[in-house]
């Protein structure tokens, strides 16, 4: 025998419902979704700059750079000076089967380097720091990106977790109004059956984006060094004004590090024919004669023969190394135009795509939801009606959510591609 509940009970029902549909706060107002309402904020800002702070791979593009100094340095110095020290007519036979006879020679032996071999081999040395450096700035963008993306995952778990926390609440008074209206005898049990299903559904999905967004949250956490919770803060993140992050000029670090490449390897061919240009070492040294006890100079010239390998070899593969960094600096550039076209029109796209989705159409269908909601409660619209509402809001919202993280995607990897290292936007 089904319970019958009075009539004003059902009313009193009704209107708790219906003013419980009045317009809220929009959902993107919030900065965070209240998972870690005891943690402190963090912006764009900070997480970069924590992260520039501890990131394992920009120390190691740094340490690079002092190798490459040191290396410079070490290209400057000389040969350094060969002491000898000889001694003849030593254990012989007779009266030369001892040291009594020997003769003794000390020397001191100098390599003169001709043809400007310091100067270029310093210039080969300062080429690949130049390449050094490219590569901390390319390290630094790269971070930057990685972070962004990280913190735009961030404020879309914590937004999908906040949506799906308000479906929950939405879901339960459904289910609560549809379980009144089975008590008066409005509609069929299935009603209450059928909101049951969709509240239990709700909560499913409730707890799914709450990991999510937990999960986004110790992505960043880690990337930053940081242990303790974060509730980031994004303003920025519904402004689909902001600029694209790529009108800023500047020339692009893959293009600079290509252009380190070929003067590195243009450094390598002037030291390779430097190299062929034999060295001279010269010798002076005093020798003591046993058996006058005088004592002489010893005076010597040497140069090398270049007989077997004159260093064609070492030209030719320089060259080639040279005509492959050119080749890959024309690549390069070809790329990165049509890298950077394809970006801007990507941004372009996310930002009409950011601008309708939670614009006209998030509020069109929070309003048919709205509708629903009131007429489901007054018994003017079947329940399925409310549960299509429902979830064209679901989608929507998620569709919105989405735009909005696509489009400052886009815009975070235009600014890798010019080259940015600043925040793609101000908190």
């Amino acid at each position: 025998m089904a319970i019958r509940f009075p009539h004003s009970a059902y009313l009193a029902a009704v209107v708790l419902f219906t003013a419980s549909l009045a317009p809220v706060t929009p959902l993107y107002a919030q900065n965070s979704s209240g998972l870690s309402t005891s943690a402190g904020t963090l912006t764009l800002s900070q997480a970069i700059a924590r992260a520039l702070e501890t990131a394992p791979g920009l120390r190691s593009a740094e340490a690079s750079v002092g190798a490459s100094e040191a290396a410079v340095q070490a290209a400057r110095l000389l040969p350094n000076p060969t002491l000898s020290v000889e001694a003849e007519n030593v254990l012989g036979t007779g009266r030369y089967a001892r040291f009594g006879e020997s003769e003794t020679t000390f020397s001191v032996s100098m390599p003169l380097e001709l043809g400007g071999k310091c100067a270029a081999r310093t210039r080969v040395a300062q080429a690949e720091e130049a390449t050094a450096r490219v590569g901390v700035n390319a390290a630094r963008v790269d971070l930057t990106l990685r972070i962004t993306q990280a913190f735009i995952a961030a404020v879309a778990g914590e937004r999908r977790a906040k949506a799906a926390e308000e479906r929950r609440d939405l879901a339960a008074q459904a289910e609560r109004v549809a379980r009144l209206r089975v008590g008066a005898g409005k509609v069929s049990p299935i009603d209450e059956q059928r909101a049951s299903a969709q509240r239990i559904r709700a909560d499913v999905e409730a707890e799914r984006a709450q990991r999510a967004a937990k999960v986004a949250q110790a992505v960043l956490a880690r990337l930053i060094g940081a242990t303790e919770p974060l509730v980031v803060v994004a303003p920025w993140f519904d402004d689909t004004s902001a600029q694209a992050g790529g009108e800023v000029s500047g020339a692009s670090l893959s293009l600079a590090a290509a252009d380190a490449q070929v003067a590195a390897a243009n450094a390598r061919v002037d030291a390779a024919r430097r190299a062929r240009i034999p060295d001279l070492t010269v010798s002076a040294g005093a020798r003591r004669l046993k058996e006058t006890n005088d004592t002489a100079a010893v005076l010597a010239l040497s140069v090398p023969l270049p007989l077997f390998n004159r260093g064609n070899a070492e030209v030719a593969r320089a060259r080639a190394e040279l005509t492959k960094a050119e080749a890959d600096r024309q690549a390069v550039e070809l790329e990165i135009a049509e890298s950077l076209d394809a970006a801007r029109a990507d941004v372009a796209n996310a930002r009409a795509s950011a601008a309708s989705a939670n614009g006209p159409e998030l509020a069109a269908a929070r309003e048919a939801a709205r509708i629903a909601r009131i007429g489901y409660a007054e018994g003017k619209f079947s329940q399925l009606d409310l549960i299509e509402a429902e979830r064209s809001l679901s989608q929507t919202q998620e569709a919105a959510i989405d735009a909005l993280a696509a489009f400052h995607d886009a815009r975070a990897r235009l600014a890798r591609l010019v080259g940015r290292f600043d925040p793609i936007s101000k908190d």
